[in-house]
């Protein structure tokens, strides 16, 4: 197994310099650190299925660091429903809270805990590749160091955790292969792609594969089955034909791009707060970690909706009745009775509203 780790640096839809700056600084350093290979692709939201910046990230090995500008939990679960799967790497770099909300986190986690007992998680039926996934959020930080210091954290304890193994079944070699891996970090601080061919692969200077490639803006659900608990509210709720199930009725993302360019509904109708739309602007439905959906919380106001008393269902069948409003076709409300399990549709073109959604968005608000 190798002590190599690559990096995923996304970029940030919109061209806010102070943005693509502190991208650019940190692929920088990280390219004088032996042992990272830096992989440089557009907003990881918005990459298509079969996009070369799609096979690029299908193709890497191993464990994978991913730094964007989603919420962690939001950047996994993009990077699974395309195929690139993994557990949850443990990262140090996370945003600051006070004590109150860690409190209350720990309140709502236990409340988290209470619930997989009752009902089983998708995830829990799946088999995952022996590999981790370590998101980190761009938004955690204004200091390309602090992403270059957890990248090289990440690094030496994988390096660590590799050669104690090698140790175990080979003998003896463990103290000398961390020293190696720590202290050769600086040994060879060169962008060259050339690599010495005596210079053992673990330790040559990083490679950068840098795609540049526009797909357009895209807006759909992402789907966390660590919360998914496939009762498939969303698939009846929606009438777009965004949802569809697999060969053994699992819930998935079907047909993405049918999906109504800024609206959420489904994400509010969802039990579990399973559903996510990583560009929207309020964080429970773009997947921070905080929010958590919880009978102490009133889902409403966490969601978004407003201050008008209508609970998270009411605005959730508004937001929908506009889309269908807006397409021609007739409201439902919210005691109407949608058709069950939703056919596929093909993939609706983008009409005036997507366009001026699309702007919107690039204005980085």
């Amino acid at each position: 197994m190798s002590k190599r780790i690559s990096v995923v640096i996304s970029q940030s839809p919109s061209k806010n310099p102070v943005k693509r700056k502190l991208e650019e600084d940190i692929v920088a350093a990280l390219l004088f650190e032996n042992g990272i290979d830096v992989t440089v692709v557009p907003n990881l939201y918005d990459i298509k299925p079969d996009s070369t910046s799609m096979l690029a990230l299908q193709s890497i090995g191993g464990n994978v660091v991913v730094c964007s500008w989603l919420f962690e939990r939001a950047a996994h679960w993009v990077l699974d429903r395309a195929g690139i799967a993994g557990h949850v790497g443990e990262i140090m770099l996370t945003f600051d809270s006070d004590d109150d909300d860690e409190e209350d986190n720990q309140d709502l986690d236990a409340d988290s805990d209470d619930n997989d007992d009752a009902k089983q998680v998708v995830n829990a039926t799946r088999t995952l590749p022996n590999r981790k996934i370590y998101c980190l959020d761009f938004k955690a930080s204004p200091k390309a160091s602090d992403f270059i210091d957890e990248v090289k954290r990440i690094h030496i304890e994988n390096a660590v955790r590799v050669v104690t193994l090698g140790d175990v079944i080979g003998g003896g070699r463990a103290a000398t292969a961390v020293q190696t891996e720590t202290n050769g970090a600086a040994a060879n601080p060169t962008t060259d792609s050339s690599v010495d061919p005596t210079t053992p692969a673990d330790e040559a200077a990083g490679q950068l594969q840098r795609i540049e490639e526009s797909g357009g803006r895209r807006w759909y659900p992402v789907i966390d089955y660590n919360r998914c608990t496939n009762c498939m509210e969303c698939i009846d709720f929606c009438l777009f034909g965004v949802y569809g199930v697999d060969r053994i009725d699992t819930i998935l993302v079907e047909q993405p791009d049918n999906c109504r360019k800024g609206c959420p509904a489904c994400s509010r109708v969802c039990p579990e707060n399973a559903i996510m739309f990583p560009q929207h602007k309020t964080p429970a439905i773009a997947g921070s970690n905080d929010a958590s959906a919880s009978l102490k919380i009133d889902l409403s106001q966490l969601f978004g909706a407003p201050a008008s008393g209508k609970s998270a269902e009411e605005v959730a069948a508004m937001e929908r009745d506009e889309q269908l409003l807006l397409v021609g076709r007739d409201a439902v409300g919210l005691n109407g009775v949608p058709p069950k399990r939703a056919t596929s549709r093909t993939d609706q073109p983008k009409d005036d509203l997507d366009d001026l959604v699309d702007q919107l968005n690039d204005l980085d608000l």
